[in-house]
């Protein structure tokens, strides 16, 4: 508990630093409530990651958490890319469109970003999360030198252990049910697909460093259950996604309101690693039983981006990366703040009636 008392948190609950959709406005509305706000900077390059970080700072003075990707480099393949396209080229042609000519590495992994540490180093956010993976032993001295709290997503007691080993202050114990990129290091070992419940019960016994839940919670409720369980706090994401203060297009919103909500589905053919999205055109593209092997993330992600550009162009919003948990039915369309401060009172009303419960149970 020591180092999340460290945050200064009111709210135990960690608004995940969704990349792409977590806006600055959206991090310090979650800061200022008393949870932890979050930026994804995996997708964003060190100028943007300046601005971004920036303009949570002019909102508020709180901590909140920036992310990281820490994925392996990709390996370029020509042959297996032209595959992929080839495959691609009859959806692309719906559209009156044709896919790239070649596919590249939108992301930079934070393994290959110098840059990007230095700015880690100079601007000092209160906390440094990755995702993917663990970040090289001088990177972690020099950060926690800096006064950072660091947190790596793990999917697996293994990893949990490597975290720890590594010098993390906290692990984020992602669930199955997560929305999103799946954090497992390696996307090519087998895995056990713990759910939430289940991880945190393990990891809360066998590690030593606090653990933050992840996947499938979104309400008062979800947070209490894995409080009960051993983590120090949960992480959500897709309880956010309808918030105003994020950066949902239409299509994404829309579709999160509509029955795709109760269908996720956990794929790897959008951006070549394995994540959980609403269902629609794309996802569906996973179950053809010709599909060739997938590019490296984040190349096949080139591929993906460009289906959806072409067919969004064309008033379809079925190829989108999608991303969310199972628990999307859940999602409440109100302002950041006011959803913590359910999510708050949803956690005290549960505990205050597992007390009753007990106090009945006792009585007979």
């Amino acid at each position: 508990m020591q180092t999340l008392d460290r945050l200064g948190l009111s709210v135990p609950v960690f608004q995940a630093p969704m990349a792409g959709v977590a806006t600055p406005l959206l991090a310090a509305e979650v800061s200022m409530a008393g949870g932890l706000g979050g930026l994804g900077l995996g997708s964003a390059s060190p100028a943007q990651a300046r601005a971004m970080m920036a303009e949570v700072r002019a909102r508020t003075d709180r901590p909140f958490n920036v992310n990281l990707f820490v994925h392996q480099t990709p390996r370029q393949d020509p042959e297996r890319e032209a595959r992929w396209l080839d495959w691609l080229r009859p959806v692309f042609a719906e559209y009156g469109a044709v896919p790239p000519e070649k596919l590249s590495a939108s992301y930079t992994s934070f393994l290959d970003d110098p840059e990007m540490m230095a700015l880690l180093l100079e601007v000092r956010p209160a906390v440094i999360s990755f995702h993917f993976g663990l970040p090289p032993a001088a990177c972690v001295t020099a950060l926690k030198q800096a006064g950072a709290v660091l947190l790596a997503s793990v999917t697996s007691p293994a990893e949990a252990r490597a975290a720890e080993a590594a010098g993390m202050d906290m692990v984020v114990a992602q669930g199955i049910e997560a929305g999103g990129h799946r954090g497992i290091f390696d996307p090519d070992a087998p895995d056990d697909a713990l759910g939430t419940f289940a991880l945190v019960r393990l990891l809360s016994r066998q590690c030593h460093a606090p653990v933050v839940a992840a996947g499938g919670l979104m309400d008062g409720a979800g947070l209490a259950a894995a409080l009960d369980l051993g983590a120090v706090a949960a992480q959500m994401g897709t309880a956010f996604l309808l918030c105003p203060e994020t950066g949902l297009e239409d299509g994404y919103r829309k579709t999160l309101m509509g029955q795709a909500a109760f269908h996720t589905r956990l794929v790897s053919l959008i951006s070549g690693r394995p994540a959980r999205g609403l269902s629609n055109r794309f996802t569906a593209l996973a179950e053809q039983a010709d599909k060739p092997a997938c590019p490296d993330y984040p190349i096949a992600y080139d591929a993906g981006k460009a289906l959806a550009k072409a067919a969004r162009a064309q008033g379809d919003a079925g190829f989108g990366a999608y991303w969310a948990g199972q628990g999307a039915p859940l999602a409440r369309a109100v302002p950041a703040g006011r959803l913590i401060r359910e999510i708050w009172s949803d956690y005290q009303d549960s505990v205050k009636q597992q007390k009753r419960s007990a106090e009945r149970e006792g009585q007979v």
